[in-house]
């Protein structure tokens, strides 16, 4: 079917390269709930060259949501290779994807979870430049997630938090990555812009320092097969001031430690391709009609911001929706402008991990 413009679902997962997938997995779930697995599989990444060095590296991966809603995590181990840390401390304003937003319930009440169970907080409780509460969480690998209030959910559940609804992402001019994040990804509405140090960053690494933060969501709601259980979400470009910002991933191979892409669900890859190329992004990585994942399949490609940040589009074809009964859903054959009715997404909940 083809498209005119494209249709963006929502953020359908935030790439994290780890050490020990399975090990990262029981984290994510007890942390944030995220037990649903869509696909879990060892393979070669033979697409990714340009990102690889050269080479097709083999490694495991998980995709896994929070049926809550919210956005999924794709947790990815290279098993070719020894992943690798940056080999500097990456502080607030470089240049990528520094902190993955998750959605909560109750930011006071979460506080209070994740102090008893005695996670990694950076800092107390702080609060945005509109008042709200929220909170930085940092994982065993030293990935920072940071805990925001949201009241947008899709169903009810017995955590606290749902999954990844947005990232605080490093950029050198605030104007310039507006052209992607708002000209191709819709987020057009200003939250807020502010200047100055903010004594809710104070406890982040480079968190002193004098930066400009502008929060981004999207005016018109999401539409697509899955835009209801990825929801709202939002973007937070972060320009430092008084030094020169370093590439996260400078020196290191996509896949290494750390948060590795950010990835949008959409229908029409002719469609965005076009858009793309015309506001000066062309694709990186084109995966050329259906990649299979064993469980699930689709059409996958890369751009780049302007810094080099990795966005990640995937027109998905197959998906698992209980796959104990081999019931799997064909998503070509249906209108990609129409969510899927909330039974089909439920039902979903059947694959479940419990821990």
């Amino acid at each position: 079917m083809y498209m005119n413009q494209p249709i963006i679902s929502g953020i359908q997962q935030v790439g994290i390269g780890v050490p020990d997938v399975y090990e990262a997995w029981a984290w994510y779930r007890k942390a944030f709930g995220m037990d649903l697995p869509i696909f879990d599989e060892a393979a070669e990444a033979a697409l990714m060259l340009p990102y690889t060095g050269g080479e097709a590296r083999s490694r495991h991966a998980v995709l896994a949501y929070n049926l809550q809603g919210g956005g999924g995590m794709e947790i990815w181990q290279y098993t070719s290779r020894t992943p690798q840390p940056p080999d500097f401390e990456v502080q607030l304003g470089d240049l990528g994807i520094f902190v993955c937003k998750i959605k909560c319930r109750d930011v006071m009440k979460a506080h209070a979870w994740y102090t008893q169970q005695g996670y990694d907080m950076l800092g107390e409780l702080g609060y945005d430049p509109l008042g709200n509460p929220h909170f930085f969480v940092k994982d065993p690998y030293g990935n920072i997630f940071q805990i925001e209030k949201s009241d947008n959910w899709f169903r009810t559940g017995e955590h606290l938090t749902g999954g990844p609804w947005g990232c605080m992402i490093g950029v050198s001019d605030i104007e310039q990555a507006r052209e992607l994040y708002t000209g191709i990804l819709g987020y057009d509405q200003v939250v807020y812009e502010r200047e100055g140090v903010f004594a809710d960053f104070a406890a982040l690494p480079g968190g002193e320092m004098r930066c400009r933060r502008v929060m981004l969501r999207h005016s018109q709601p999401r539409k697509g097969s899955f835009s209801r259980l990825f929801g709202q979400s939002q973007i937070e470009l972060v320009s430092v001031q008084g030094r020169i910002p370093r590439k996260i991933f400078e020196g290191r191979l996509w896949g290494d430690l750390g948060f590795i892409h950010l990835c949008f669900d959409i229908a029409g890859m002719d469609a965005m391709r076009s858009l793309c190329e015309s506001k000066g992004f062309p694709f990186t990585v084109d995966s050329s009609e259906s990649f299979d994942m064993g469980e699930a399949a689709g059409h996958f490609s890369y751009i780049e911001d302007p810094d080099g940040t990795l966005i990640e589009f995937v027109e998905t074809h197959k998906v698992p929706i209980i796959k104990k009964l081999g019931w799997y859903l064909n998503m070509k054959k249906r209108d990609p402008e129409k969510p899927l009715p909330n039974w089909m997404l439920n039902a979903l909940r059947f694959s479940r991990v419990k821990d």
